[in-house]
């Protein structure tokens, strides 16, 4: 039987995402209750590498769970990616006599994880991302409130595309994958969808744009994933001058960093407090170098490896994309 653990440390990485906070509370308080003392460590890595660490208790999260972005903080650190910074960060640690640690982020993150785990620290992963790009979970913090974020602009823009019956071009974060912009774009009743792997046509987008006025609609709107993009073209910028060649006036919002903020989701904050939860019971049983996700609304546990090697298949059941076709006459 493995010796009981005594102390953890818990720190937030790349990117920001809503209910990281939420996760920062679920490994707090189950910490305390298991008897477990819980450090918190400000500026992911970089904050490691410094030394930035307090002790935290219950009463420090008191409220976490309502609030967007990282109480803890967050930064971006190359220098963690050297044996020089990985040696810093585990002698505070040591220091620290912090026996395990808890990772909130992205792919990124979970691989600066591993470097540790690898080097005889235990840590478990906890993906946050609004992307929602994390294989071996269905969703990953913040994912949710991005999505809304982004209904809640789609439809204001909607308001003004009609009362002006023109077209618009919304652009959405998503390097890698579509999640975004097929499930703001599905849920938002977008006329066109275009993620990374969408291929353009542009006689038949033209004759959709087209189609769509005839058909007496006041506004076309387009919601493009930013990954779609390539070095020579930018993609927003191409179905804008596609809209424009069909006769009609348009316009291009670019939401940006709007969609990593603001107050998380019911579903966002729960899955952050579970998350924080499960990610402390894997540490007191001595498991290591997993990540905690949501498969099925169940939480299961992935090794980080598996997580960094696969893709994440974005897409929707047929039976939706059926109906998304009915509706979009």
């Amino acid at each position: 039987m493995s010796k009981k653990i005594k102390k953890i440390g818990v720190l937030t990485s790349g990117g920001d995402a809503p209910g990281m906070n939420a996760a920062i509370r679920g490994v707090v308080r189950t910490a305390i209750s298991n008897d477990v003392d819980v450090y918190g460590i400000h500026w992911g890595y970089q904050g490691l590498m410094e030394g930035k660490i307090e002790q935290m208790n219950a009463r420090d999260v008191s409220g976490f769970g309502s609030l967007g972005g990282t109480k803890l903080g967050s930064a971006r650190s190359p220098e963690f990616k050297t044996e020089e910074g990985i040696k810093k960060a585990i002698e505070y640690l040591k220091a620290f006599e912090i026996e395990g640690l808890v990772v909130i982020g992205g792919d990124g993150s979970l691989r600066g994880a591993m470097d540790l785990h690898n080097r005889g620290i235990k840590v478990v992963g906890i993906p946050a991302s609004i992307d929602n790009d994390i294989a071996h979970t269905d969703f990953s913090i913040g994912s949710d409130t991005a999505l809304n974020t982004i209904l809640d602009a789609l439809d204001k823009i909607r308001d003004t595309a009609s009362a002006h019956y023109r077209g618009f071009v919304l652009e959405v974060m998503g390097n890698k994958n579509g999640y975004l912009a097929l499930t703001s774009g599905t849920a938002g009743g977008a006329e066109l969808i275009i993620v990374p792997s969408t291929k353009i046509d542009k006689d038949k987008i033209i004759h959709q744009i087209k189609s769509a006025f005839l058909r007496k609609k006041s506004s076309f709107i387009a919601v493009c994933a930013e990954g779609a993009s390539t070095p020579e073209q930018n993609i927003s910028d191409l179905i804008v001058s596609y809209i424009k060649e069909a006769g009609f006036e348009c316009r291009k919002t670019v939401l940006g960093h709007v969609q990593r903020g603001g107050k998380p989701t019911g579903r966002d904050r729960i899955l952050g407090n579970a998350f924080g939860h499960a990610a402390v019971i894997q540490l007191i049983k001595g498991n290591s170098g997993i990540m905690v996700g949501d498969v099925g609304n169940n939480i299961e546990c992935t090794p980080i490896p598996k997580v960094c090697e696969d893709t994440k298949n974005i897409k929707l059941p047929k039976e939706v994309l059926d109906v998304i076709d009915d509706l979009m006459i």
